[in-house]
């Protein structure tokens, strides 16, 4: 076995000028990432490559710029709040299930990876816990692992690696960071039941993380043999799953098993994915596949969106010009469930922000991004409706986006879609 070592002592494999790979979500090793940002003085020039984190990301403040250089896949709020919203230089737009081949194909050649990971079972593998995603084509690629070992990390099954393969080890036993679900509003139990209708008995979902998603699960109880094959999920599934709703019956790509590529959640959810063979944590390269994705049938993926226009173009990773998230997998499943036979590709959003604005506009902000097109996009929901603009006119396709719309801003939507496209 290996000799544990500080986290101090572990990250001095870390030199300047290395590429550095953190891994992602309720995995991230902070007790690592800590150690590493306090050594910011003896380092020049680290490039640190992550998707979505949690916890400490103090090396992407201005104050560190001459030691830590960022590169995110993705950003999480963590990231939006040490940046101060300044991301253009260093957020990479990407397809989720491009990014293992960016390692892969010895485009980013990683140094070193900062991993956290169980300890090794009788056979030497050690878990990757809930963050598999691209975690794992980082292990595969790097020169070094620096591994966080913690006996709290679920273990989960579908990747793990070799204890051997492991340059440094520290042991840290500790929770693991836990996302609460809140309480959903009225507006998104509504879309939720508009989604519901959609589904028919043995689809194959694919859902993320969030209120919206949890409203759709929870309006599924009645609903028969669904199956589960999505890039991530949460707390939201236990109570389908036990009550025999999750079956994956009808799968053609690992059917009755649960496959993702992250977990994250409440400790429920942990305990849930914790050596359960039924549970399958896959390269997210595999598991964002559309081609893999598409041979089950009756796939029906349901993401969010930050602004919708008038002609169906869809908003996800900016606010305007400012960077808020990523591309993520959206685009892996939109059009992954378009090719499905049967398949349903949906973008869920409420009528309207928090400030009251409508979230279905005539023209995106200027400089916002544009993550599912406009020929890409299906069925757009809200709580006043489903509009399914496949196949229809830009001038069909704005009735049908305004007629869910929030009531207040229908009118507006309307004269201005004839000032603009008429």
């Amino acid at each position: 076995m290996f000799k544990y070592v500080t986290a101090d002592e572990a990250v001095r494999e870390i030199k300047s000028n290395d590429k550095v790979f953190i891994h992602s979500a309720a995995s991230t090793p902070e007790e690592l990432v800590r150690a590493m940002v306090r050594r910011f003085s003896e380092l020049r020039d680290v490039d640190i490559y992550h998707i979505h984190t949690e916890g400490d990301c103090s090396y992407a403040k201005d104050e560190y710029k001459e030691s830590f250089k960022l590169h995110a896949f993705f950003n999480g709020s963590n990231i939006r709040h040490a940046k101060n919203n300044h991301l253009a230089s260093s957020y990479i737009p990407i397809f989720l299930s491009d990014i293992p081949h960016l390692f892969y194909n010895k485009k980013i050649e990683l140094d070193v990876a900062l991993v956290q990971l169980t300890p090794p079972d009788k056979h030497g593998m050690c878990s990757l816990g809930p963050s598999v995603d691209v975690s794992i084509a980082a292990l595969n690629t790097t020169k070094k692992i620096i591994a966080q070992i913690n006996p709290l990390l679920p273990r989960t099954f579908g990747e793990q690696i070799h204890y051997s393969k492991i340059t440094k080890a520290i042991y840290h036993e500790a929770p693991i960071y836990e996302c609460l679900t809140e309480v959903n509003t009225s507006a998104e139990l509504a879309i939720g039941k508009n989604i519901a209708g959609l589904i028919e008995d043995g689809s194959t979902l694919q859902l993320g993380i969030g209120s919206i998603p949890n409203a759709v699960l929870s309006m599924l109880g009645n609903h028969k043999d669904l199956g589960i094959h999505t890039e991530m999920f949460s707390d939201g599934i236990i109570s389908l799953y036990e009550k025999g709703v999750i079956t994956g019956k009808y799968k053609k790509k690992h059917p009755r098993k649960i496959v993702s590529s992250f977990v994250i959640g409440s400790q429920k959810i942990y305990d849930f994915i914790d050596d359960n063979t039924e549970v399958l944590l896959l390269d997210c390269s595999y598991t964002n596949n559309p081609h893999i994705i598409a041979q089950n049938q009756k796939v029906v993926a349901i993401n969010s969106a930050i602004e919708i226009d008038l002609s169906g173009q869809v908003c996800s990773d900016s606010i305007g010009s400012r960077i808020y998230s990523g591309v993520g997998g959206q685009m892996d499943f939109i059009r992954g469930a378009a090719i499905s036979c049967g398949g349903k590709p949906i973008i869920a959003i409420p009528s309207k922000t928090s400030k009251g604005e409508s979230k279905i506009v005539p023209f995106l902000k200027a400089g916002a991004g544009v993550v599912t097109t406009r020929a890409h996009v299906h069925y757009i929901v809200t709580e006043f409706g489903v509009a399914n603009l496949h196949g229809l006119t830009l001038e069909e396709r704005a009735k049908a986006l305004i007629a869910i719309a929030a009531p207040e801003h229908r009118e507006n939507l309307e004269r201005k879609f004839y000032e603009l496209w008429l």
